[in-house]
Parts: C-alpha cells; structure tokens; sequence
C-alpha cells in the first residue's frame, strides 16, 4: 500500500461513494436495454460480460465488459483527481470491485469482478493493468476459458506490480486476486472437473 496520506473521513467517503458506483449492474441493464430478458435467469446466472455473452448479443456483452471495467477505473481516476491521493485511489478501486461482486442494489448477489480488476488496476497503472490484460488474452487464446484466463490475470497480477517498479499495488493486488479466486470457486471446482464451459460454448 501507498503511505497513508488521505484523512479517514476521505477514504471513507471515497470508499462509500466507489463502493455505490461499483454496484451498478451494468449486465443487468444491457440484457434489459437489448431485450435479452433477466441475466440472473440466462446461462450461469452471472452479471458480467461472459454471461451476457452467452445471451449471443456481441455488442451487449462488449458494453457491459467496457462498462464495468470503466467503474473500476472511473473510480479511481475520480478519487486520485478529487484527493491527489494514492492511497485514496486504491481504496477507491477496491471499494469498486467489491461494489460489483457484492452489490447493495441486487442484494449483495454480484459478479465475479473481472472486468473491474482489471479497469482498476489499469487506471492505477497502466502498465500493470495493460500486462494483466495480456495474461488474460493469452490464456483465452490458448485456452478459450474464460474463468481460467481470469485466475491467472488475478495470480499474475502481484507479480506483474514488483516486476514494473511498483511494489506499492502489491497488497492491492493481492487482496484483489484472493477475492477472484473466491468469486471463482464454483469454476476451479469445474476446471478440476474437466466440464468448465469454454468461451462461446454456451
């Protein structure tokens, strides 16, 4: 973590206000915005993009996937300009991800964040986030799993924070890629299992 420079009354304004902002459910409003009736209901019953994928409609789930990925890093880019703070912005984009995963709106049923973990640390450092993102793509390549490529981006990503001269985001990213692994374990479960849906699989 950055040095403490924010006041507690900042970070807890920041984190309330980032937290709400995370809850929006953007998923839910692209399937009902398209037609695609309630996501809870389609597929996995997940509010994210891969769901909203599993709908067919490419474009909903290419808005849902910008969108929830820009609350991440419309979070922390809002708190680091309103604060000057760091450690502000990286209790701004933690308090996102934990908006989407565990949102106040939809009764603390949320999604699996990933979009949100990586606009997060995209905003905080580009160069982090640009390179989790690549772990990302390359594993779905390599793979077409979705979930998979999610659980190295998260594990990648402390490593990727030392190894770009910034040592401040580890704790960050680590609390992060702990909180995927737990949204994920339904998943690791079916990737041990062999029977995790690939991506377009339906």
């Amino acid at each position: 973590m950055p040095g403490l420079t924010a006041t507690l009354p900042v970070l807890l304004a920041v984190g309330v206000g980032a937290y709400l902002l995370g809850s929006v459910a953007f998923g839910l409003l692209m399937a009902r915005l398209f037609g695609l009736g309630d996501l809870r209901k389609i597929g996995s019953g997940n509010i994210g993009a891969t769901n909203v994928l599993r709908t067919g409609n490419r474009l909903a789930a290419f808005l849902t996937l910008i969108l929830d990925a820009g609350k991440g890093a419309a979070a922390v880019l809002i708190a680091r300009a309103l604060t000057g703070a760091e450690d502000a912005a990286q209790i701004a984009g933690f308090a996102a991800f934990l908006g989407h995963c565990y949102p106040v709106f939809l009764g603390f049923r949320g999604g699996k964040g990933v979009a949100t973990f990586l606009g997060t640390l995209i905003a905080l450092a580009w160069p982090v986030g640009l390179l989790a993102c690549a772990a990302w793509a390359l594993t779905a390549a390599a793979t077409r799993i979705s979930s998979l490529s999610a659980l190295v981006a998260a594990a990648a990503s402390p490593v990727i924070a030392v190894l770009t001269g910034r040592p401040e985001m580890v704790v960050l990213c680590l609390a992060l890629a702990v909180l995927v692994f737990l949204r994920h374990r339904p998943n690791i479960a079916r990737l041990l299992a062999g029977t995790e849906p690939r991506i377009g699989g339906g």
